[in-house]
């Protein structure tokens, strides 16, 4: 693509599309899937996907409001509703994007490397960009952008001045791939590793593995461990070994590259490698076997391109940790801090602006931002920083480095440039910030992390750390099951099931769930004074003044004679009262009314002049357990004769709503108007198959205060309950009952994980700390000790403790930290 974009007409010709209407033929820059997101109106164009959950023609009449004047789109338009605009007709939107993209692609005879995987496509993606950045002007895929949709968005960023392009592709079900490659065409592959995520869509291992491998089918050589047999299976029975070079690293000498000595030390690992031309050692900063076995593909790859040993042994000890991108932090003075601190180029400054878009829900946005690392032309590279800041709205910006000097950025109302991050620290008051959401986002040579630690809201070291981009994947999960119109509520009740409920809010308030669900009014008031405007339900007994609901726009559920007739009094002498929800008791027993209360129920709603009840809803008591499938089978028949009843007096029909998370997946007849997801957004699903397609989004971890050696014999903690047997090395860590670590998990019940090993629990749990036993692992003073996260994941913590998920989640206090990342 030239700077001046594609002719709206060759994308027309390229995806075979009709022409609705046509003024003009504008040059098409960017590509548009989301009517929420920022966009120039003079050269997108927006493509309206139609899926299980959404539809983007609905937002035709909205876009065009906003300046949007091209379109593609498969479903019938009225011209005349989109005065202006040019319009294209295709039988399918998705397979147009990915025509559209492909035939970019082929406009470019640049190098790409194609990564797929089960599982580190994303570490291996990023660590590429980090060791070559220096020597290629490199396009990569934003994020983890590598789905049906993702892919062909990743490819449309090429241009001619790139010298390397990186893209992930993931799959979920045989055939995908295939249209993927036609759009990446990679000339490099990788074959990261294979492993259970999606299992249930391909009949084994070597099915999956030959979906993936369709990747590589043109590609000139593939980069793999040579020792993952159904991956060198899948290669061969596909005849790539027989066309591309085969660059495989090995442990056991089979392969291109063979690994000589692992070793670890401190809290990284030295790897020793050797093929025929070279042999040496280099240096990754992390213990665990995934980050060696990550670093190894790129290796393989960087020796490939011809780099030197020297090169490579030079950068990989500042590997960076990649879920350090995008975590966001509380800060002070009401600020929000999207921290992205250690890398800045142009492509990922993009994605990190759409989810300051997300985060803000409103308020006024700010932008730290250091010198940008790349190839691009300067003078290119920093008019295309001002375009995405001013496209999205950046009220306050401060520029750190010699190379933003000089812009001026007048689209901004507070601009400011500082040499350095310390001279940004002492400069600005944060309180100029108060009430932002603020983007501090710099390469790694600038420090800006700084800022961040000055800025945020401070707290011991104990964080629980929440994947967004998990619960997002989990909500989608449940969207796919659900048919078209069926509505979501979220539930955020207990603190978000522990993960803070305002941050949770934003993101379903971004993903559009149709309500939020609170337990108590305080929590739902907290919400509305943040700025939610999700409609919400209040769901708990706890008697609060109807005003007090009215006043928050907060909707109650009655679930007895006295809630009912308290609401229809209120309603009477309020045209605008807040609409009720009425609970129906099915079996649950707890609140409701019962089938016996039925007819006093009928009675006072056909008397309830200026009452509006917004849904009818029951609670399944049983809906994860087999054994109980014939009484949900009858909750939820008894749930529908009741509700007839109900909308028979009513004289319209409220939403219902009965399911639960389990009840998604085991009970679609039980979907009807509203769904309520639950803990299946943090990733526990109603059987241990689903939870496999689930990402687990907590992380409850902890740092190393102190380390010391003990003799056999010496007593250990309160009670002396604790005894050293042998000589043994025990570490302490600010990790208590006070923090949530159950008192039941000491004396070996329970335990840490450091440097990817278990440390057992020593003695009792006290109330801000505990004790581990380190003995034979290699850690240090400051080192992470993990109590649970994705690989370890909550429902072991909740075996181990005889209780569930949700217990353990809910008890861990607002005095330790939540940390929310987007990995």
């Amino acid at each position: 693509m030239s700077v001046a974009g594609h002719p709206l007409s060759a994308l027309a010709e390229a995806i075979g599309a009709r022409w609705i209407a046509r003024h003009g033929d504008p040059r098409i820059m960017h590509l548009s899937i989301d009517s929420r997101k920022s966009f120039a109106p003079e050269d997108t164009l927006f493509i309206a996907m139609r899926g299980a959950r959404h539809n983007g023609h609905q937002y035709l009449a909205e876009l065009h409001a906003k300046g949007m004047r091209a379109f593609v789109v498969s479903e019938p338009v009225d011209p005349a509703a989109l005065p202006g605009s040019s319009i294209l007709h295709v039988a399918d939107t998705l397979d147009a994007l990915q025509r559209m993209a492909a035939w970019h692609r082929n406009h470019f005879r640049t190098p790409v490397v194609g990564i797929t995987g089960s599982n580190g496509k994303t570490v291996v993606k990023e660590w590429l960009f980090h060791l070559l950045r220096d020597t290629e002007h490199i396009v990569r895929s934003p994020g983890s952008w590598n789905s049906q949709v993702g892919v062909p968005l990743s490819i449309w960023a090429m241009r001619a001045e790139h010298g390397l392009g990186i893209f992930e592709a993931g799959i979920s079900e045989p055939g995908e791939m295939q249209r993927l490659r036609s759009v990446i065409r990679p000339t490099i592959g990788i074959f990261t590793n294979l492993g259970p995520a999606h299992a249930e869509r391909f009949s084994g291992a070597a099915h999956k593995a030959g979906e993936k491998a369709l990747l590589f089918d043109q590609a000139e050589a593939v980069v793999h461990c040579a020792d993952h047999e159904e991956v060198v299976r899948a290669l061969h029975e596909r005849g790539i070994d027989q066309r591309a070079r085969m660059l495989g690293w090995s442990r056991q000498r089979e392969g291109w590259l063979h690994v000589l000595r692992e070793e670890a030390h401190g809290v990284g690992q030295r790897i020793r490698v050797a093929n025929q031309e070279v042999e040496f050692d280099f240096e990754i900063p992390f213990a665990d076997a995934a980050s060696a076995e990550n670093a190894l593909h790129c290796v393989t790859l960087l020796l490939h391109l011809g780099l030197p040993a020297e090169h490579i042994a030079a950068r990989t000890p500042g590997l960076p940790p990649v879920s350090m991108r995008l975590e966001t932090v509380d800060g002070i003075h009401g600020m929000t801090l999207l921290n992205d601190a250690y890398s800045n180029d142009t492509a990922s400054l993009a994605i990190a602006l759409e989810h300051l878009d997300a985060l803000a829900a409103g308020r006024p946005k700010a932008v730290v931002i250091s010198d940008l690392v790349g190839g691009e032309d300067r003078a290119e590279r920093y008019a295309r920083v001002e375009e995405l800041l001013e496209r999205s709205a950046v009220a306050k910006v401060l520029t750190v480095g010699p190379e933003l000097m000089g812009h001026e950025m007048s689209f901004a109302g507070t601009v400011g440039h500082f040499s350095d991050a310390e001279e940004l620290v002492r400069a600005v008051e944060p309180h100029v910030l108060a009430d932002h959401a603020v983007l501090v986002k710099g390469a790694r040579a600038f420090g800006l992390e700084r800022i961040v630690q000055r800025w945020q809201r401070q707290a011991h070291g104990t964080v629980l750390e929440i994947d967004l981009e998990a619960i997002r994947h989990n909500l989608n999960h449940y969207r796919a099951m659900l048919r078209p119109g069926t509505r979501v509520m979220a539930m955020v009740k207990a603190f978000g099931y522990g993960g803070g409920a305002l941050e949770l809010a934003r993101l379903f308030a971004h993903e559009q769930v149709h309500y939020l669900g609170v337990a108590y009014a305080d929590e739902g008031i907290e919400l509305r004074q943040q700025g939610i405007d999700l409609p919400i339900l209040v769901m708990n007994p706890e008697p609060v003044p109807v005003d007090v609901l009215h006043r928050f726009r907060l909707e109650a559920e009655v679930y007895d004679e006295r809630s009912l007739v308290e609401a229809i009094r209120f309603a009477r002498d309020h045209a605008d009262a807040p609409p009720v929800h009425i609970k129906l008791d099915t079996g649950m027993r707890r609140l409701g009314f019962a089938q016996e209360e039925l007819p006093r129920l009928l009675e006072l709603l056909r008397d309830a002049r200026g009452l509006q009840v917004a849904s009818l809803l029951s609670h399944l008591a049983a809906s994860e357990d087999p054994r109980h499938d014939e009484f949900t089978r009858r909750q939820i028949a008894d749930f529908a004769a009741m509700a007839d009843a109900v909308t028979g007096v009513l004289g319209y029909r409220p939403l219902r709503h009965i399911a639960n998370t389990a009840a998604v997946s085991r009970w679609p007849e039980a979907h009807l108007d509203m769904v309520r997801l639950g803990i299946g957004l943090h990733g526990i699903g109603a059987s241990e198959s689903e939870t496999q397609s689930l990402r687990h989004a907590a992380t409850l971890r902890t740092v190393i205060a102190q380390i010391k050696p003990t003799d056999d014999g010496t007593t250990i903690g309160y009670g002396r309950s604790g005894t050293s047997h042998g000589r043994r090395v025990i570490a302490t860590v600010p990790l208590g009952y006070a923090d949530g670590l159950s008192r039941r998990l000491g004396n070996g019940v329970g335990h840490l994980w450091v440097s990817g090993r278990k440390a057992p629990i020593v003695g009792h749990v006290c109330m801000d700390m505990c004790m581990i036993d380190v003995t034979g692992i290699a850690c240090d003073i400051g080192d992470a000790a993990v109590l649970f996260d994705p690989v370890h994941p909550i429902t072991e913590t909740a075996a181990a403790l005889g209780t569930i998920p949700y217990e353990v989640l809910t008890s861990i206090p607002q005095r330790v930290k939540r940390l929310y990342v987007r990995a």
